[in-house]
């Protein structure tokens, strides 16, 4: 499945939605203003909660948690030491972990099970609109890619912020 996300991540209290193929708004991601640490619901367009996103704000490096039905499903977190690209580890219950490995640019990442890809999420071709393409492989997760998908433009547009 493809979908297209656009970049509103950081809108203090914003919404922003989340489009598939055919151009239809399929989800909607709400930030939570005046937050302690980056807080966002991920919903589905009837409005229920399919996951929320919580960094970790006592934590070394970049680290967000993701939950369901208030449970933890997840811990998407940065790589302090990668070279030449950008590392984020999706940590889920079971085996079932995802790695997610970008160019230093920030253009293209992919999302690999167990040395297999099962996501692409692509600027290239949007690269001047701020949005991304993002293919998931049948069968996958799509609300969890989705969500990590959010948390690694979060974690890299505050990066590149300080770096000016």
């Amino acid at each position: 499945m493809r979908y297209l996300m656009k970049q509103k991540f950081f809108s203090l209290g914003g919404t922003f939605y989340i489009k598939n193929e055919q151009a239809e708004d399929v989800f909607q991601v709400d930030g939570k203003a005046f937050s302690f640490g980056h807080q966002l619901t991920f919903r589905d367009m009837s409005g229920n909660e399919l996951a929320f996103i919580k960094q970790k704000v006592f934590s070394w490096g970049h680290t967000y948690e993701i939950y369901r039905d208030e449970q933890l499903f997840a811990v998407v977190k940065k790589e302090l030491f990668s070279f030449f690209k950008q590392v984020f580890t999706i940590d889920v219950p079971g085996p079932d972990d995802l790695v997610a490995e970008g160019d230093f640019w920030s253009l293209e990442f992919t999302f690999s099970r167990s040395g297999r890809v099962v996501a692409v999420a692509s600027k290239q071709f949007f690269s001047w609109t701020d949005t991304y393409g993002v293919d998931i492989e049948n069968g996958e997760d799509d609300v969890l890619i989705l969500a990590s998908a959010v948390v690694i433009d979060m974690v890299l547009a505050a990066s590149h912020q300080h770096k000016f």
